[in-house]
């Protein structure tokens, strides 16, 4: 017996040993993943604030002196920076609350077992997954729907997603029937059972689904550059891609070497600055969503 125990004993020093090394290995990898993400965000965020000379002379300068703001001047100089941070706030959000409605209450229906037809929806969806019209059919429709040059062209087209649906409705098998039974037994509604009871214990799901669908939309600006003709409609992603151009000098357009160097800082410092504006939005919307996001990735590993 005693030998017995002693093998035991040390079976967990062993084992204590073991996860000591892993989680020494795990905290080594997961520093080195904080730094490999951190270090261009910070480079960006230092670089965005440094005179254009020293940037591209010497790099990033932790010296106030060579500190500027004239990145961030001449951004917003132009009024159309503000017109298109509000358009993209308006398409976001509008995007974003379409995705959620229509991802929420498709995942729903699809996750009830008595739902009629519920093999054939699912066929019809998974289908869409794979195979779609492409760029040219989807231009033709949003043209003979009227949405050219209009907010809802860029709203409307990809709000839903099948990858979306399957989510929502891999969460919603996930919850206890007996809350809906006892809820049908007390005489609820489907629609009901669905607004009092499923809904508020979805809120992990819904967190996820809208960060990523106003990320999503935040960042995109291909439709816009397809579908919208009046400037005053553009994204904020499409107002700074035009900046960067403006100030892009252009082979053959400035014959001044000196000049033409200049401007190539400058519009190196405005790159920076660009990017900062653009994800300023995102960097504050994360925190509050973080706590529901850890939940939500995990739907289904589970299952």
């Amino acid at each position: 017996m005693g030998n017995l125990s002693n093998t035991k004993k040390n079976q967990l020093i062993n084992n204590s040993n073991t996860d000591r090394l892993i989680l020494l290995i795990n905290k080594i990898l997961l520093s080195l993943i904080v730094v490999i993400v951190t270090g261009p965000l910070l480079y960006v965020l230092l670089g965005s604030f440094l005179q254009p000379h020293v940037l591209m002379t010497r790099g990033i300068s932790l010296d106030p002196a060579h500190w500027t703001i004239d990145g961030y001047i001449r951004i917003f100089q132009d009024g159309s920076i503000m017109r298109g941070f509000l358009n993209s706030v308006l398409y976001a959000g509008g995007f974003t609350l379409v995705s959620i409605t229509f991802s929420i209450l498709a995942g729903y229906a699809l996750s009830v077992d008595e739902l009629v037809g519920k093999k054939a929806l699912m066929i019809f969806f998974l289908f869409t997954m794979f195979f779609n019209g492409g760029l040219i059919p989807t231009y033709l429709l949003v043209r003979e729907l009227g949405l050219i040059n209009t907010p809802w062209a860029i709203i409307l087209p990809g709000a839903v997603t099948v990858w979306n649906i399957i989510l929502a409705r891999t969460y919603f098998k996930g919850l206890p029937n007996e809350l809906k039974e006892a809820a049908k037994i007390d005489g609820a509604s489907d629609f009901m059972i669905f607004l009092k009871i499923v809904l508020p214990l979805a809120k992990p799901i819904v967190f996820v689904l809208a960060l990523f669908a106003f990320i999503g939309q935040w960042n995109a600006y291909f439709n816009a550059m397809i579908y919208l003709e009046d400037r005053s409609l553009y994204p904020l992603q499409l107002v700074l891609r035009e900046i960067l151009i403006q100030n892009e000098v252009q082979p053959g357009m400035i014959a001044d070497q000196l000049a033409r160097a200049e401007m190539q800082r400058v519009a190196e410092m405005i790159k920076y600055s660009s990017i900062v504006v653009a994800s300023l939005p995102l960097l504050i919307m994360y925190p509050f969503f973080q706590k529901y996001f850890e939940k939500g990735v995990m739907v289904g590993s589970l299952k």
